[in-house]
C-alpha cells in the first residue's frame, strides 16, 4: 500500500532520536498510563493462576501435611494453631520469555493530517509499555534478533538502548533465537508483500512458539479520502504513482486493502496466533489490554476481530 506525500520524511541519520521520544510519549500518556496500571493487576492475576508448587522464595500456600512426608516440611507455628498439621508451599517461579518488536522501516514513518502520530512512534510506544508491563511481573524479555532475553524492572529502557545500536530498521526480525514455549509480539503495519510475512510466520510458528501480530494503521490508510490529483509515494521502494482523480481508485483500494488484511488474519488464526488491528488515531492502551489479556492465558476474554 502506497504512503502518501502527506509522509513525514524520515531522517536516516537522526532516526534512533525516535527512541527517546517514543519512550517520554509513553511516560507522557495519560490514558496509556492510567489504563496500563489498571490492566497490571489483571495481567499479574493472570500470571498468578498458573502457579503451583515448587522450588521458590515467594509464600504459595499452607495445605495440610501428608504422611510419609519429611517432617522437616511440617511449619510448626502454623500447626501450633489447632490440631493439625501443615506444610508452607513457595510458589514455582519460571519466568516466562516474551520476544518483542516493532517495525522501524521506512513505511512506519507516515503520518496523517487526521493522528497525532507516526505508525512508528505508535508501535514503539506499545513495545515499550508492554516490556515495562511485563518487567513488572517479572517475565524475561527480549529484542528478537537483538538482545538475549533478561529480567529487569527497568526493561524499556534497556530495549531502547539496544535499538539505538541497531545498523538498520527492519520490518520483520531474525527469530533464530526464539524457542518452543517463548511468545513473540511483532508490531508493525504489515504492508510488506504476503510471501515474507507468511515466510517470517512459518518459521516462527515451527518453534513451538506463540505469536501476537497488531497491526498499526493510519486511519488515512483505512478511510483513503483522496480527491482530485493526488501523488502517493512508496517511501522503501522509491516508487511514486500519480491519480489524476484519486476517488475513482477508493473501491478498489479498499478492497484490496482488506483483502490484505484478510489474509494476515488467516495467517495469524491458522497458527494459533493472536491478531489485534489498532489505528493510530486511537488510544495506545487498546492493543494493549488485549495482548496482556492474550500473554495472561486469558483468550476467552479476548474480543473477536481484534480493536
Amino acid at each position: 500500500m502506497a504512503s502518501s506525500t502527506e509522509s513525514v520524511k524520515l531522517d536516516q541519520e537522526n532516526w534512533p532520536n525516535i527512541i527517546g521520544d517514543a519512550r517520554s510519549v509513553a511516560d507522557a500518556l495519560p490514558d496509556l498510563l492510567v489504563e496500563a496500571s489498571h490492566v497490571a493487576s489483571s495481567i499479574i492475576a493472570g500470571w498468578h493462576g498458573r502457579r503451583r508448587a515448587g522450588p521458590g522464595e515467594s509464600f504459595w500456600q499452607f495445605r495440610p501435611f501428608n504422611m510419609g512426608e519429611p517432617a522437616k516440611r511440617i511449619d510448626w507455628r502454623r500447626s501450633a494453631r489447632d490440631d493439625h498439621l501443615y506444610v508452607r508451599e513457595r510458589e514455582w517461579e519460571a519466568a516466562h520469555t516474551v520476544w518483542l518488536w516493532a517495525d522501524l522501516s521506512s513505511s512506519m514513518e507516515f503520518q496523517s493530517r487526521l493522528s497525532q502520530v507516526t505508525k512508528r512512534d505508535r508501535s514503539l510506544v506499545i513495545m515499550l509499555a508492554l516490556a515495562d508491563m511485563l518487567a513488572e511481573t517479572g517475565e524475561r524479555i527480549g529484542l528478537t534478533g537483538v538482545t538475549r532475553p533478561f529480567s529487569d524492572r527497568r526493561a524499556a529502557e534497556r530495549l531502547a538502548d539496544a535499538l539505538t545500536h541497531l545498523s538498520k530498521p527492519v520490518a520483520l526480525p531474525d527469530p533464530t533465537a526464539v524457542k518452543r514455549f517463548a511468545d513473540v509480539v511483532l508490531i508493525s503495519d504489515f504492508l510488506d508483500p504476503l510471501e515474507d510475512i507468511a515466510a517470517w510466520i512459518g518459521q516462527v510458528a515451527g518453534t513451538g512458539a506463540k505469536g501476537h501480530i497488531v497491526q498499526v494503521l493510519d486511519p488515512i490508510e483505512e478511510t483513503f479520502p483522496f480527491d482530485g490529483r493526488v501523488e502517493f509515494n512508496d517511501p522503501e521502494a522509491g516508487i511514486r504513482l500519480t491519480a489524476g482523480r484519486a476517488e475513482t481508485w477508493r473501491e478498489e483500494y479498499h478492497r484490496r486493502l482488506e483483502a490484505h488484511r484478510a489474509e494476515i488474519r488467516d495467517m495469524a488464526r491458522r497458527a494459533g496466533w493472536t491478531y489485534v488491528l489498532h489505528h493510530t488515531d486511537h488510544s495506545a492502551a487498546e492493543p494493549l489490554l488485549v495482548l496482556h489479556s492474550a500473554l495472561s492465558g486469558n483468550l476467552d476474554t479476548m474480543p473477536q476481530g481484534g480493536v
